[in-house]
């Protein structure tokens, strides 16, 4: 079977090479009884793909079941997976099969793989190891046949170095790798996309579909999509039910898109006559602001290196010593950025004050953010999971602005 075949017949949509490449990799290795980890970020559509291997191998008239390991309790995950004895714990009142002995012969998918608790990681490794596992509360080894397609949106390098994820397990799963693009990597297939929830929608709701200009169009394709075809398709469908035009301009698209995820580009300087200025010093500007930017958390990194290193003891002396190297190889590159021509023409004034005026636009769009996060919290009473899903990002993305705006000492 094709690439093409394949994503006509599980609702594929896109021509992005990179995940053409995820495609055929699950089509070539689906035969195979060899373990697969995916890994993508949350949204991207990685429970397509163990679908793709269970139903093109040869387990495909076998059971095949979706894991969300991350959705189960910590301390009932050993049960739902291996089952346990009656009276092996409180509320166990009769025997009980987990998913290993229900899914034997077939597939089973352990979504969000890294949040299970390490005992339980050990539990994993052995019957992929063996085949062998054991109910909680019994001493009797049983035995299963089940091919496991596991999936994470962490970074697991970093997990195993925070000693949250078991780096024996990790080369296990991973004999053969899966990357699923994030969305703004397949810029292509954005509009596609779009077209076919809008499509999806008018016939759901039975109104007319939605009809995209081309400044929508460009703001689609700019946009950074954090939360991905997921956010995508959500957008779509609250477009189709407030939205009583049918014909989308980039000014109705811009109420439901976060300020702060518009595009990779920075918001450039507005001009007298209201037009915005594409430039390549206004662009050169973004990078002098980001530079200087990575340089600030640069320098906040090495303190908490050598701060946090308990194996070396630095005197005072040695601190001072490194990051001076530091700024003394790094910000003479970064100040000179402002003089750097990209055009025959000398650098004047103007252009070094048009450079503050810029800074200062994007830091008024970090005021922004901070505001919307604060407003998304407050509207929410704290609770994170639901502030992140307003905002359009992921919960860890959210904690990581809650602790670098340091909003957990208010």
């Amino acid at each position: 079977m094709d690439i093409l075949t394949i994503k006509l017949r599980f609702g594929i949509i896109g021509n992005s090479p990179l995940l053409d490449r995820a495609v055929d990799v699950a089509r070539q290795v689906a035969p195979t009884e060899i373990t697969v980890f995916i890994t993508g970020e949350s949204g991207t559509g990685k429970e397509v793909f163990p679908k793709i291997i269970h139903q093109l191998s040869a387990r495909k008239h076998g059971p095949y079941i979706a894991v969300n390991c991350g959705a189960i309790p910590e301390g009932t995950i050993d049960s739902e997976l291996f089952g346990h004895e009656k009276g092996s714990f409180t509320g166990a009142h009769e025997s009980r099969k987990g998913y290993f002995e229900v899914v034997n012969g077939g597939t089973i998918f352990l979504d969000e793989v890294a949040e299970l608790p390490l005992s339980t990681q050990v539990r994993l490794l052995r019957v992929l190891e063996t085949g062998e596992f054991m109910k909680v509360g019994s001493s009797n080894v049983l035995k299963t046949d089940v091919r496991v397609v596991a999936a994470t949106n962490i970074d697991v390098n970093e997990a195993i170095r925070n000693g949250k994820f078991r780096e024996d397990l990790y080369y296990r799963l991973n004999t053969v790798p899966i990357i699923v693009p994030p969305l703004r990597d397949r810029k292509d297939d954005i509009i596609l996309l779009f077209r076919k929830f809008a499509s999806d929608f008018a016939e759901k709701y039975r109104m007319p579909a939605l009809q995209l200009e081309d400044e929508s169009q460009r703001i689609l394709t700019n946009f950074r999509w954090p939360g991905n075809i997921r956010q995508l398709k959500n957008l779509a469908e609250q477009i189709s039910i407030i939205e009583k035009s049918r014909i989308i301009t980039g000014d109705i698209l811009r109420k439901y898109l976060p300020e702060s995820y518009s595009s990779d580009l920075p918001v450039l300087l507005k001009r007298e006559n209201n037009i915005t200025d594409h430039s390549e010093r206004d662009i050169l500007y973004k990078i002098l602001f980001d530079m200087k930017k990575d340089i600030t958390d640069l320098k906040k990194l090495v303190i908490e290196i050598i701060e946090n290193d308990d194996k070396k003891e630095y005197f005072p002396e040695d601190k001072e010593r490194i990051l001076e190297k530091l700024y003394q190889e790094v910000e003479p590159v970064v100040n000179n950025i402002p003089f750097v021509q990209t055009k025959p023409n000398k650098v004047n004034v103007e252009e070094i004050e048009d450079t503050e005026e810029y800074i200062e636009e994007n830091l008024s769009l970090e005021k922004k953010e901070l505001e919307a996060i604060i407003k998304a919290l407050e509207k929410y009473k704290g609770k994170k999971r639901q502030a992140a899903k307003e905002l359009g990002i992921s919960e860890r993305t959210l904690y990581r602005k809650i602790k670098e705006y340091k909003l957990e000492e208010q």
